[in-house]
């Protein structure tokens, strides 16, 4: 993907938070199902380099200068992403006779005390708050995606921020609402159903954002593997491995989630992303 000196967002903060109470911020993520089998790595704590030798320092400190390098480069990079999908909602939302109100993402470490969601840790993925409507990350989470779960590449990662931008979209047009209303109604396994088809939108339009980078030719060869590559690698029977019921998906197989996201990149139209209508996913 090109990226590097482009267009960064503004609509991005930085903060994060020991926590305590309140419930976990799971808000559909694009990971939220593996929140309690996976775990992120961050940086040396910096109090041990008063416990170490000169020599020792010295080395500690350039190892922290190139994380702070690359913690920036990430940032900068998930900025970029975010600015691309401001600029396809903006146009898309306009074509629909709506406004766009851009999402702000928000950068944490460990763990993160939101506004609307109460507290996450890192374990749970990147998320969408549709209470505070901001998509929020642990830039340490990219290095899981790739060592994990062998989803390398810039376009995977972006493929994640967009996916949570599709969260955002869903809330502005009314669907997460109705998601609200339906945990009420419903049971357990027919709210999952629901679910699915919820996450699954959410790799649509994750795919029609690709289409409009593709037109404006910001893609790279082979983005595209890389983006179904992830979508495939975080399918719940990948996660699961065949331990929990299909009752029990939340998030769509593998070969739903790339199905979804290919029909976004292949026809760029919203109108053909009502997975909540469609009787076979798949």
């Amino acid at each position: 993907m090109q990226w590097m000196g482009r267009r960064e967002s503004g609509n991005a903060e930085e903060g994060s938070s020991s926590g305590g109470g309140g419930r976990v911020a799971l808000g559909g993520g694009v990971v939220g199902i593996i929140g309690l089998v996976i775990y992120f790595f961050t940086g040396v704590n910096p109090a041990q380099l008063l416990q170490n030798g000169n020599s020792d320092s010295q080395g500690q400190e350039q190892t922290n200068t190139k994380l702070t390098t690359s913690k920036n480069d990430e940032q900068k990079f998930a900025r970029v992403v975010l600015a691309d999908t401001e600029d396809t909602w903006n146009k898309l939302f306009k074509d629909m006779g709506q406004s766009y109100k851009e999402p702000t993402i928000h950068f944490f470490e460990e763990g993160v005390e939101t506004s609307g969601c109460g507290f996450a840790g890192s374990a749970t993925g990147p998320f969408y708050c549709p209470g505070d409507q901001k998509v929020y990350l642990d830039l340490a989470f990219f290095q899981e995606l790739e060592q994990k779960f062998g989803a390398s590449g810039d376009f995977a990662r972006a493929y994640v921020i967009a996916h949570e931008v599709g969260h955002h979209v869903q809330k502005l047009l009314g669907v997460s609402d109705k998601m609200d209303q339906a945990r009420q109604q419903l049971s357990e396994t027919e709210y999952n159903k629901l679910s699915v088809k919820l996450e699954l939108q959410a790799d649509f339009y994750a795919g029609v954002w690709a289409y409009y980078e593709k037109q404006r030719g910001l893609l790279d060869p082979g983005d595209i593997d890389e983006a179904l590559n992830a979508a495939s690698a975080i399918g719940d029977d990948r996660l699961t491995q065949g331990r929990v019921s299909p009752d029990s998906f939340t998030h769509g197989t593998s070969k739903q989630r790339m199905y979804w996201f290919k029909k976004g990149f292949d026809t760029g139209d919203v109108r053909q992303g009502n997975t909540f209508a469609a009787q076979d996913l798949d």
